[in-house]
């Protein structure tokens, strides 16, 4: 499965739709699918996870924005057995547990040296690369936000593939880019699981979310 191909509608056809206010442009079963029926799973079938779907996903991801299309965001895979003991080693007790049980985890890290690939990705921005190439305090913070912004994408794209996403923060960071990413310098931000839920007990039930009149402001 791909989303390459998809071709994005033209502005000018968007611009005779008409919707309620309070109206959302997609239909509630994919509001259902991407967030309101969708929750984090704690437990997980072993039923493999293709690659194609998480390549899907990816695909989908990718497109959403970041500061300057910098797409800091890198994703290590862990799918043997070897490799979940490593990773398991580092995650509070209970994690570790969900690691070893999971088909897929899926560590989401930032690249701190994203600058490296801005003469693709900013082509119309010469020097773009050089703009950071002696700041990494710079790109330290820069590439963890915007990865940051694309974990959320992530999780939401891994819906939209038809898997369920079960994040976690609960680890030793420092020893998962020690034990991983030595070489290439990412900085691990969440472990994720990804597959099929176990059952009907997979999740707990949903907790509780603020009104929108209790997080926004009018300025």
């Amino acid at each position: 499965m791909s989303l390459d191909t998809v071709i994005a509608p033209d502005p000018a056809d968007l611009s005779e739709v008409t919707r309620a206010p309070g109206e959302l442009a997609v239909s509630p079963e994919v509001a259902d699918l991407l967030f309101l029926d969708a929750h984090s799973v704690n437990t997980f079938t072993d039923t493999a996870v293709p690659d194609e779907l998480v390549h899907a996903a990816y695909d989908l991801l990718r497109w959403g924005p970041t500061a300057m299309n910098t797409v800091p965001l890198r994703l290590l895979l862990v799918r043997t057995p070897e490799a979940r003991a490593r990773l398991a080693a580092k995650m509070a007790p209970g994690n570790a547990e969900r690691v070893l049980a999971a088909p897929l985890t899926i560590v989401a890290a930032a690249d701190p040296e994203f600058h490296e690939h801005l003469t693709t990705l900013v082509p119309h921005l010469p020097g773009a690369r050089e703009m950071f190439a002696g700041d990494a305090a710079k790109r330290d913070a820069m590439a963890r936000t915007s990865a940051l912004i694309q974990v959320g994408y992530l999780i939401v794209s891994l819906r939209a593939a038809g898997l369920h996403a079960g994040p976690m923060g609960g680890m030793d960071a420092a020893g998962i880019d020690a034990e991983f990413f030595a070489e290439n310098g990412w900085k691990s931000l969440l472990v994720i699981n990804v597959g099929t839920p176990s059952g009907p007990d997979a999740a707990r039930p949903r907790a509780p979310r603020l009104e929108f009149g209790q997080v926004a402001l009018s300025a």
